[in-house]
């Protein structure tokens, strides 16, 4: 059942981050009328959507009965504030690789083609290379942050008895407590003159409902199996998605360079997962 239970929350990821990343990057090139959405708002929207999730299980597992729910959240959250308060490095941290991935998508691409035609080539190039340099920066911060809080959050799980569950509602809450001062700190006028879901639409609750299963998913495939393992499953989605985008999007032209960190990534991936028989294990008849 742990078995089962590993590959298909790896499977599920690798969607999911394929997916996110498709969406993601779309929305924030699509050009509508009216004001964009707050990627700093999306980011809280998807912490709560994933603790009403984890609610809802725990009240599933709770035999569907609020007495024992609200016992269990009491018990496991209210009353043992120190191990709470552990999930709030990591939640920290998270909060700011979500943000980062939405930085990073918006520059990468604009640098890619929402750039106008008829610029000056010079100023247009100087342009490019800034937001690619920032979008750059964006996704090298967000994959060192993200293995230190995969580790240590890696670490909690396996360490405890708490469920999985239980885990990501302390996650979110810190979660949604860092993405509301970030609201506050970065976003606050805009939201004041024009809402806090100013520019949602179906693709954007698409990209924050996909967000909030990531959360979910990571913390299962930490829980089943290791980060190490999500690393190669998040390490595939790209490549994934990469090929979507040349295939299917046409936006993306692979080089040499690619498909030699593509080659390296599956064959460690094929690596990892190698379990050679020990030598002089032959059967004898």
């Amino acid at each position: 059942m742990s078995a089962n239970l590993k590959y298909l929350s790896l499977g599920i990821l690798v969607f999911q981050t394929t997916s996110l990343v498709l969406t993601m990057r779309y929305s924030r090139t699509l050009k509508e009328e009216g004001p964009r959405y707050l990627s700093s708002t999306a980011v809280v929207v998807a912490e709560i959507l994933k603790i009403m999730a984890c609610v809802l299980l725990v009240y599933k597992d709770s035999q569907c009965s609020l007495r024992a729910l609200n016992r269990v959240l009491r018990d496991e959250i209210l009353n043992k504030p120190m191990e709470t308060m552990k999930l709030a490095v990591p939640s920290g941290i998270y909060t700011l690789q979500n943000n980062l991935l939405y930085v990073a998508l918006s520059n990468l691409d604009a640098a890619t083609y929402q750039w106008p035609s008829d610029a000056q080539e010079p100023d247009a190039k100087a342009l490019s290379a800034g937001s690619q340099f920032v979008g750059l920066m964006a996704v090298l911060t967000a994959c060192f942050s993200s293995g230190f809080a995969g580790v240590y959050f890696e670490k909690i799980l396996k360490e405890t008895k708490q469920s999985v569950w239980i885990r990501n509602i302390q996650l979110g809450f810190f979660g949604s407590v860092f993405g509301l001062m970030g609201v506050y700190v970065y976003d606050g006028e805009l939201v004041s003159q024009n809402g806090f879901f100013q520019g949602y639409n179906r693709l954007t609750w698409a990209v924050v409902a996909l967000q909030a299963l990531g959360g979910l998913v990571i913390a299962a495939v930490i829980k089943y199996a290791d980060n190490i393992l999500k690393g190669f499953a998040t390490s595939l989605s790209i490549i994934l998605s990469t090929l979507i985008s040349y295939f299917w999007l046409q936006d993306f032209v692979p080089t040499s360079v690619f498909f030699l960190g593509a080659i390296l990534v599956i064959a460690a991936t094929f690596l990892y997962g190698y379990d050679p028989k020990p030598a002089g294990s032959t059967t004898r008849a």
